[in-house]
């Protein structure tokens, strides 16, 4: 992984400084090669148009005695004309070179090229001075002479003989002066040569010595640092391979640091960790939401903005479960907690470093602690209940949990392949899960209750999946075991408490006492708003419960409906009328205690309004339930009338098309009979959402498979907006 190091300037500011000195060396030495090579340059030029001068006065003097022998000639002869050129250009050469070599400056020569000529010195000048001063006697006479030569009317013979006269004398003297010139800048030249060569050789040995002191000191001091970092390097790397812990750096694009420590590779299981992509390790062994939560976790490490406190307690990596390669829970899953913390630059986010711990031991023991703890409460919760209920309805229910057990474990053995049989099976199990969680609710045993609603969650998600298999019921045996060991439990601590206490004897001989009454005219409902079911009757035995008390059966089943209104925030009174004194037979007396509770929860779920729709209806914020038992010398009646919103059909009419079972058109052509027997099938619930109170479908289902299972019949009679009464008549004879 490429990271950005540290720098401390301060280390390296001598290094710097040395290095740009000897930078600086080199550039003032080739500065002064340059400058001392363009001073040679135009003292070479300065030597050169000296000599030009001199040629040229020659060539001026040659001409004029080329002219003078020639005088007489035709003046428009290819050879006047060009001696006469010729005089014109060497005059006016030898007129502009003086002044430039005088003066100093830029110079053009005859073909256009410039040139840069040195100042002179005194010496110099004196030199110029005089060679310009015979050239001021002669060029006067030159010009004169050429103003008129090439013309034939005019006689120029005179100004010839005085330029060719002057030239005599001035052009020994210029030559003269001239070569002096020549020589002293020859001199200087050389002289200026010698220094320059002086210079450089010491500026290269100065520069060869500075390098040779900045290799050495630099070099010394670099094995120093290379001394000092391998030792911290020996010292990173004794920590990496001693700590207990796995640490490693991570940059922004979440890619693991070169170096981390040993334990890592242990900790995390692989062998190779440097350099690779640490969303790339965790791909797989964690939940791919996690796995986006730490990628925006990072991010927000990186934010300067977010302050690392806060963004600490979202930390999705605490405590977390890593599993192993193969994505399977096994020995080798095990759980790590990963703390992150900011390393800066400065003031910059430069990466993160991670601290990893193997965390199993204290997760397990945690784990341990916490089953032990909420066994404790479980224990605590149901030593209350034994001692707060009678025993004989303690033993009831742990009878009947273990015939629910019993009647599931035998359904999830009977063999079934067509999905209507897998269907039949889901259904059957509901039914016996549901009636079981009543009976467990209504004795505030919220651990059976917690159970068995796990288990309805497991069966409703069966229930929405479509296609079974049989595999898809061998979770719920876990949820089974759990059950009967919880009933087990309390079997065991009611003996102890209650070891005088009796326990039901299903096999004994029961008193028989029957007392009649006539069946009440409310229970006769309408046919457009009854749902019947007619079976056959069958006989059984009776049991007295002329030893309890109405007062204590209908604390019972109040204390159910008041449990059960607080979780929905509703407020209900419950009325009951002949709970204990009539003659049940014994075959129907659990049947119609799990009528009864299912009865009363979907009263106090879907009957009654929570208490501001009631008053907006003008209407007691306390919704009334009345629950009655009855008997007959044939029949065993149960009334349960709520004060409630009704049943709302067009409500069932519009849930069933929101949920896909019919289409608008099959669902508009429904009867109210038809909306109703909707309401006591498997699954259909008007609740939006589940919770441990309904929602699921399955209250009905079970009060309708009771009544069918024992003959019986089922009416319903209700109003919108004010009352439904649920009759349930039971053959007893």
């Amino acid at each position: 992984m490429a990271t950005t190091h540290n720098v401390d300037n301060k280390r390296y500011r001598s290094l710097i400084i040395s290095i740009a000195l000897f930078l600086s060396l080199i550039g003032a030495l080739l500065a002064f090669t340059f400058y001392t090579s363009s001073l040679l340059e135009r003292n070479t030029v300065l030597i050169d148009k000296t000599n030009q001068v001199a040629n040229s006065a020659q060539a001026v003097i040659k001409d004029l005695f080329d002219l003078d022998s020639s005088y007489g000639e035709d003046t428009n002869s290819p050879h006047i004309q060009r001696v006469l050129e010729r005089l014109e250009q060497n005059t006016a050469l030898i007129t502009s070179s003086i002044t430039a070599i005088e003066q100093g400056g830029e110079i053009t020569d005859v073909d256009g090229k410039s040139y840069d000529l040195p100042k002179i010195n005194n010496n110099s000048q004196t030199k110029v001075a005089a060679a310009n001063e015979q050239w001021l006697l002669l060029e006067p006479k030159i010009q004169t002479y050429l103003k008129d030569a090439d013309n034939i009317m005019v006689d120029s013979s005179d100004e010839l003989i005085q330029a060719v006269e002057q030239a005599k004398t001035s052009s020994l003297l210029i030559n003269d002066s001239l070569d002096q010139l020549t020589d002293e800048v020859f001199i200087n030249a050389e002289r200026q040569a010698d220094t320059i060569r002086l210079i450089q050789i010491l500026g290269v040995a100065a520069i060869f010595a500075y390098f040779l002191i900045f290799v050495f000191f630099f070099v010394r001091r670099l094995r120093d640092t290379d001394a000092e970092a391998l030792a911290a390097r020996r010292e990173t790397q004794e920590i990496m391979e001693t700590v207990n812990t796995g640490l490693f750096l991570l940059d922004k694009d979440l890619n693991i640091g070169q170096q981390h420590s040993r334990a890592l590779n242990g900790i995390i299981g692989e062998d190779r960790l440097a350099g690779e992509n640490f969303a790339d390790v965790l791909r797989g062994r964690i939940s791919d939401k996690d796995l986006r939560t730490t990628r925006q976790f990072i991010e927000q490490l990186y934010n300067p903005r977010v302050k690392e406190k806060l963004v600490d307690s979202l930390n999705p990596l605490h405590k977390v479960m890593l599993h192993n390669a193969s994505g399977e829970e096994s020995t080798t899953s095990r759980f790590l907690d990963f703390k992150f913390s900011r390393v800066y630059e400065d003031k910059d986010i430069a990466r993160i470093l991670v601290n990893v711990n193997d965390v199993s031991d204290a997760v397990y023991l945690e784990q341990r602690l916490e089953k032990e703890r909420s066994q404790n409460d479980m224990q605590i919760e149901m030593l209350t209940t034994i001692l707060n209920v009678n025993p004989k309805i303690i033993n009831e229910f742990i009878s009947n949990t273990k015939a629910h057990i019993d009647k599931m474990n035998n359904i999830l053995k009977n063999p079934g392949s067509s999905q209507f049989e897998l269907e039949g099976k889901l259904k059957a199990i509901y039914r016996e899960m549901h009636s079981l969680k009543g009976e467990a609710s209504a004795l505030k045993l919220h651990s059976f209750t917690k159970i068995a609603s796990d288990a309805e969650d497991k069966l409703d998600a069966l229930q929405n999946q479509g296609k079974l298999s049989g595999n898809n019921f061998l979770p719920l045996a876990v949820h089974l075991d759990d059950l009967l060991s919880l009933s087990n439990t309390i079997e065991t601590l009611g003996e102890r408490i209650n070891q005088a206490a009796p326990k039901a004897n299903n096999n004994a001989k029961p008193v028989m006492s029957v007392k009649t009454a006539t069946q009440p005219s409310v229970v006769q409902a309408q046919v457009a708003d009854v749902a019947t079911i007619n079976i056959n009757v069958d006989g059984g035995n009776e049991i007295d419960l002329s030893d309890e008390s109405d007062d204590e059966h209908l604390s019972y089943y109040q204390d159910f409906a008041k449990d059960i209104a607080i979780r929905q925030g509703k407020k209900i009174q419950l009325n009951g009328h002949n709970l204990a004194h009539i003659n049940i037979p014994e075959r129907l007396k659990q049947p119609i205690k799990e009528i009864s509770i299912q009865l009363l929860r979907n009263a106090v779920v879907h009957g009654i309004e929570s208490p501001e729709a009631r008053q907006s209806a003008g209407k007691s914020a306390i919704g009334s339930i009345d629950l009655e038992m009855q008997r007959d010398s044939q029949n065993l009646i149960i009334a349960l009338q709520d004060d409630g919103q009704g049943i709302d059909y067009e409500g069932i009419r519009y849930k069933l098309i929101a949920d896909g079972r019919f289409t608008q058109e099959e669902a508009s052509q429904m009867t109210h009979g038809d909306l109703l027997k909707t309401l006591f099938a498997s699954g259909f619930s008007t609740k939006e959402h589940a919770d441990e109170d309904g929602g699921r479908g399955v209250g009905l289902d079970v009060i309708k498979a009771l009544v069918k299972e024992h003959n019986g019949k089922l009416n319903v009679n209700t109003e919108l907006g004010k009352m439904t009464r649920f009759v349930i008549t039971l053959p007893a004879a």
